[in-house]
């Protein structure tokens, strides 16, 4: 495993070896959460967790149903949860659980993690020291992704947020804030896309 010391609060530990083509899946994680429409789709198969090795270690966790982003009339991806028993949406940060984007289109990692950097603003205030962290972070874990592929992003309470590129761990950024704000791209209610939010908690306690 290789880790990597960034500035201040942040570090980065990825594992090796994984190619940019095995990894190629994933966040657009904040991505072009402007002027969307997110539309439900149906429920998750029961045995759904069987073939997501990225959940397992989770324990228990059940999928919420599937809903589709898109953006001007692009398919982009679709979200579901993976959450455990007694999860409440309002105290997401204390939790674990699993945010899994599959793609419906071809995306760069350097955009998505640009992206990202602008939608987690609308969640909370940080500092432009803390911004650059976050950015070359996510550049270096995040890959180019195409249409099938899905990344996860599983919160480690008190520690931060680890990924998943189809199956496989790529990745870990250690940093309790960048996890809060990133995850509150889609859970907190300053999101930028409240109907998509509200799709994606139904059925959650509050």
């Amino acid at each position: 495993m290789r880790m990597v010391t960034l500035p201040k609060t942040i570090r980065v530990s990825r594992l090796q070896p994984v190619s940019w083509q095995v990894a190629c899946c994933v966040l657009f994680f904040g991505g072009m959460l402007g002027a969307v429409q997110a539309q439900s789709s149906t429920v998750a198969s029961p045995n759904a967790a069987y073939s997501r090795p990225e959940v397992m270690g989770l324990g228990g966790v059940m999928s919420t149903a599937p809903v589709r982003l898109r953006v001007w009339g692009f398919e982009v991806y679709d979200a579901r949860l993976w959450t455990p028993q007694g999860f409440r949406h309002s105290q997401y940060t204390q939790f674990p659980f699993a945010l899994e984007l599959q793609y419906l289109r071809r995306l760069e990692g350097a955009s998505i993690a640009s992206r990202s950097i602008d939608e987690m603003r609308r969640v909370g205030s940080f500092s432009e020291a803390q911004a650059q962290n976050w950015l070359a972070a996510m550049r270096d874990l995040f890959p180019n992704v195409s249409k099938g592929e899905r990344i996860t992003g599983i919160n480690l309470p008190g520690v931060g947020a680890e990924f998943w590129v189809n199956g496989q761990r790529v990745g870990l950024i250690k940093d309790v804030a960048f996890a809060r704000l990133f995850f509150g791209i889609w859970l907190d209610e300053r999101t930028s896309e409240p109907k998509m939010r509200a799709q994606l908690l139904q059925g959650l306690q509050p």
